[in-house]
């Protein structure tokens, strides 16, 4: 499993900036960034009263069932899942080796359009974590082990 690079400030403000271009596209309530262990890398949007590190957790654990029930059908793995409910639907789709892009909308709102929109921003921030991994190859971040995730995976600015 690929870890996660240290982080600048340029870093984090394009994974913000590619989570805000996709609420604003598909008018979705929230999305998040998280490590497939479950902590929280990134989140945007009405999050109100919403506990998003029960969320991350548990759509972690979710992906993590998915991905052990794709086994047993056959399947190498399933890059996401849809969940879909009276008021509210959840998109969990897999960035990379190590992150989750979870994506929360009204259920009225059509699940396509929010596959559609997420494949570009996937891209963008998969793209911008390879370079984060290319500026400093040899170190490496695991969050689900971390206390502190603010001090030790962050950087202001690169070096």
């Amino acid at each position: 499993m690929a870890t996660l690079p240290p982080l600048t400030e340029e870093d984090v403000q394009l994974i913000d900036k590619t989570l805000d271009e996709l609420l604003s596209k598909t008018e979705a309530t929230a999305a998040f960034i998280i490590d497939k262990g479950g902590p929280l890398l990134s989140q945007r949007g009405q999050i109100g009263q919403m506990d998003t590190t029960a969320v991350a957790a548990l759509a972690a654990g979710s992906f993590s069932a998915t991905q052990a029930i794709a086994e047993r059908v056959g399947e190498t793995n399933f890059n996401s899942i849809y969940q879909q409910g009276d008021q509210s639907s959840i998109f969990v789709v897999s960035i990379d080796d190590n992150l989750l892009l979870i994506v929360i909308f009204k259920a009225t709102l059509s699940v396509g359009v929010i596959k559609h929109y997420a494949k570009s921003g996937i891209i963008a921030i998969a793209q911008q974590l390879e370079c984060a991994r290319k500026r400093s190859p040899n170190v490496h971040m695991d969050m689900v082990a971390m206390e502190n995730i603010e001090t030790n995976v962050f950087r202001k600015k690169a070096d």
